[in-house]
């Protein structure tokens, strides 16, 4: 079964159990996704939305739930916040699970000594094969922060 196909199914089972969060949130993912299907059905690369397309969908709008997070925290609106930590357990739910930053320390530290590289300007291709091997596992924005870090240790 396609992801989307998954998220249909949880749309329907939350309207069943009349669950309001979870209808308003499967609404908006459903929607983004329509949007996605559109943009990818017109314009000169035309093609059809795959699980690929919706993951990489689902990071961008995680991304965007955890900006609001943080400055709803910053700005005490707890009932703010709780809408937005909702949607983002929600999009988290249909992705893998991201490694914790040990795990991505490890990770970052093992692919800086195999390709062998020793200061700032190789970190594009330190993400370059990290991207190739974890893709799906890693978050990229505490990634970079780790690799410039290691990096500039070395030099």
């Amino acid at each position: 079964m396609s992801l989307k196909e998954t998220i249909e199914n949880e749309y329907k089972k939350s309207l069943k159990s009349k669950d309001k969060i979870k209808i308003s949130t499967y609404r908006l993912i459903l929607s983004s996704i329509k949007d996605l299907d559109i943009l990818n059905r017109s314009g000169p690369n035309k093609k059809e939305t795959n699980d690929e397309d919706i993951k990489k969908l689902f990071k961008k709008m995680m991304k965007q739930r955890a900006e609001s997070i943080e400055i709803y925290k910053k700005n005490n609106r707890s009932d703010l916040l709780e809408v937005e930590q909702n949607e983002y357990d929600i999009l988290s739910s249909f992705l893998p699970k991201q490694l914790n930053e040990q795990d991505t320390k490890k990770i970052c530290e093992e692919i800086i000594s195999k390709l062998g590289a020793n200061s700032v300007k190789d970190m594009g291709k330190v993400m370059g094969e990290i991207k190739k091997q974890h893709a799906d596992e890693i978050d990229f924005s505490k990634a970079g922060a780790l690799i410039k870090q290691l990096l500039n240790k070395q030099s």
